[in-house]
C-alpha cells in the first residue's frame, strides 16, 4: 500500500505526468511486489528555475530533475529490491526524460506497521487480521 510523491521539473505536462505515473506504478508492483489497487501516486511540478542542484537552477543547466518519495510499510521488502527499485526508476525516468540530470532522488521510506495505513486501518492491523 504505498504511497508515492513525485516531484517532476518544468511546466505540468499531462502526457508527461500519465508516463510518470504509468511506469512507477509497474515497477512499484514488478520490484517490490506491491498491489495495484493500493498504489496511490501524486505528481507535482515544480519550475526549472526554482529547483537548483549544486547552486544552479535546473533552467540556467538546461536540466530537467525528479525526486521520488515511496512510503512502504517496514520489513515488507529487502535491501536488494529497495536498491533494484531505485535503480531500475532512475533508469525509467532518464528514458523519460532524457536530460535528466543524476542529482535526481528517490527516497523509500520504511513506515513502521503501527504507524501507517489507510481506510482507518494500519497495517500492522491488516498483518494481523491476515493471520500471518
Amino acid at each position: 500500500m504505498p504511497h508515492i510523491v513525485v516531484h517532476l521539473s518544468g511546466e505540468p505536462d499531462a502526457q508527461l505526468t500519465r508516463k510518470t505515473v504509468d511506469v512507477v506504478a509497474e515497477l512499484t508492483q514488478s520490484v517490490l511486489g506491491k498491489q495495484l489497487p493500493v498504489i496511490a501516486v501524486t505528481v507535482q511540478y515544480i519550475a526549472a528555475d526554482t529547483w537548483f542542484i549544486g547552486g544552479q537552477s535546473l533552467a540556467s543547466l538546461g536540466k530537467s530533475a525528479f525526486h521520488l518519495d515511496i512510503s512502504i510499510t517496514d520489513e515488507t521488502n529487502t535491501k536488494a529490491e529497495k536498491a533494484r527499485y531505485l535503480r531500475e526508476v532512475h533508469a525509467a525516468m532518464a528514458r523519460l526524460r532524457p536530460d535528466l540530470h543524476e542529482v535526481s532522488y528517490i527516497h523509500v521510506i520504511d513506515a513502521r506497521g503501527a504507524a501507517y495505513g489507510y481506510g482507518g486501518k494500519t497495517q500492522e492491523y491488516r498483518h494481523q487480521q491476515a493471520g500471518v
